[in-house]
């Protein structure tokens, strides 16, 4: 038996509400574990821009090199 088939085993065990307390305990869990994926993203991206890896471009700028890229694809 796999640790998730054991997991759903336990939770099968619990009262419904119990239940729902767990699910949305795990989606708090989910969003700010997200969150901190994303914030790092950020930090390193920053990082990145200032050592100069990355240029300064507008939005139409960004789009358009967006939009080529799909189309050589």
């Amino acid at each position: 038996m796999t640790k998730l088939e054991q997991a759903l085993n336990t939770v099968s065990q619990l009262t419904v509400e119990q239940q729902e307390m767990l699910v949305r305990i795990v989606q708090n869990r989910l969003v700010e574990n997200r969150r901190q994926e994303i914030a790092e993203d950020a930090k390193q991206a920053i990082s990145s821009f200032h050592a100069g890896e990355f240029k300064a471009q507008t939005a139409n700028e960004v789009m358009a090199e967006l939009q080529k890229s799909l189309q050589d694809n």
